[in-house]
């Protein structure tokens, strides 16, 4: 009797491959939206300009490297590389700073070190953080929420403000608000100078300073956060994603702010702000969760995504120069998800326990 398949034992079915990462880009386009109505046009120009420039790179790298291209492109990795950088990154950051993080991400941290299911860091966070310690200015003119809703820049101009580096020749006969006015710190940015000014808490969000604050965690920043929590918790719906490392990030996060919050409110922010400000959620559900890069066993899903939580707290508070620390806390633990999986690899099925 003769056994026929469609494919080798034990490799992935591309057709089911593709389906799983189709379904992480869908759940991105909630945030996506909020995303475009609260920063404008320059995050949909971010998305395209990465997606052509991944995919670009990752063609060229699969020829070099002799591979299969089309079945390659047609995963949707290269893709979902392209939009989780592009969402990490200011609205109007200049065309070439994409063009710098999508080469790192997809040439260094991914086919450098054998391509899809080799790379040990999330490829993505490589080429932010890159950008980040290269083009420090570049990355922290985020566009002020509170000026835009999609109304004081167009997609003409956004596409100048990308193309011709157009900050300072924007026309302000068309648009009379200055530059300056238009971007700003994002607030865990803001929070972290205040207290080195000695300010408190209170003094920093209260007064003027409250439009930028909103409710929450920023204006805006706090509707871009619930979107992806939405979007992350129809990915566990979905069986995307499994609850480990989303739910634990989250939940150890809240309890070491929350002891020192409860300790001192005016030195240290509130539970709701570290989940609601930064990359928090993207970084829970779309990011930490990266089937490549992260823990693969059920308990070492648990302490991956625990020091996660860990380092994101230890360097938005104590850290300096790095408000979020997100990405950073994403890449050191994917340096011990050897470690982590060896001491917490399940028992196999009738070892002997002696």
């Amino acid at each position: 009797m003769q056994f026929e398949t469609n494919t080798f034992p034990k490799t992935i079915d591309n057709s089911a491959l593709s389906s799983l990462m189709r379904d992480v880009l869908f759940a991105l386009v909630p945030g996506i939206a909020v995303m475009v109505w609260y920063f404008g046009w320059g995050i949909v120009t971010n998305l395209v300009l990465a997606t052509v420039f991944a995919l670009s790179l990752e063609a060229i790298m699969l020829v070099i490297r002799g591979r299969p291209v089309v079945a390659f492109l047609t995963d949707y990795s290269a893709v979902i590389t392209a939009w989780l950088l592009a969402l990490s990154i200011p609205a109007f950051a200049p065309w070439w700073l994409l063009l710098v993080g999508i080469f790192f991400a997809i040439v260094i941290a991914k086919h450098l070190y054998g391509g899809l299911g080799y790379n040990p860091f999330n490829p993505a966070m490589v080429g932010f953080a890159v950008l980040l310690v290269s083009f420090p200015v570049e990355m922290v003119n985020w566009f002020s929420p509170i000026s835009n809703s999609m109304a004081s820049v167009g997609l003409a101009e956004s596409l100048q403000l990308v193309f011709a580096g157009g900050s300072a020749d924007l026309n302000q006969s068309q648009n009379p608000v200055l530059w300056d006015a238009m971007t700003m710190a994002t607030p865990l940015d803001t929070i972290k100078t205040g207290l080195t000014m000695d300010k408190s808490i209170l003094d920093i969000t209260q007064g003027e300073a409250q439009k930028t604050f909103g409710r929450i965690a920023g204006a805006g920043w706090e509707w871009v956060s619930l979107a992806y929590l939405v979007g992350g918790f129809w990915l566990m719906y979905r069986k995307v994603i499994s609850w480990h490392i989303p739910i634990t990030l989250l939940v150890v996060l809240t309890s070491i702010s929350s002891i020192f919050w409860l300790y001192d409110p005016q030195t240290y922010n509130s539970p709701l702000f570290h989940l609601f400000a930064g990359g928090t959620m993207l970084g829970a559900f779309f990011i930490a969760t990266d089937p490549i890069s992260a823990s693969t066993t059920p308990l070492g899903k648990i302490v991956f995504a625990a020091c996660i939580a860990f380092f994101i707290y230890l360097i938005r508070v104590w850290g300096s120069g790095y408000p979020d620390g997100v990405a950073f806390s994403v890449l050191v633990m994917n340096m011990a998800v050897p470690l982590i999986d060896y001491y917490t690899r399940p028992q196999v099925f009738g070892a002997n326990n002696e």
